[in-house]
């Protein structure tokens, strides 16, 4: 889950350098923190939080189907 959340990340912002992903297992939990440029934060968030939304609903299918739960927290 780490990997895909660091390439559609990656593939949202400017500087795809930036953008760094940490995982914090838990028992049938993962908390992913994402961090990107401030100049990126924007992209990643969208317009009315969407973008932000729509990361979190992948996240949580891709851990669902592993039979896991999976939190995204963007970080600014």
């Amino acid at each position: 889950m780490r990997d895909l959340v660091l390439w559609l990340a990656r593939e949202l912002v400017e500087r795809g350098d930036a953008v760094k992903v940490d995982a914090i297992e838990r028992d049938r939990s993962t908390v992913l923190e994402l961090t990107v440029a401030p100049d990126d934060l924007g992209r990643v968030i969208g317009r009315g939080g969407r973008t932000a939304k729509a990361l979190r609903t992948v996240i949580d299918a891709a851990a669902r189907k592993e039979g896991r739960r999976a939190v995204l927290d963007i970080l600014d």
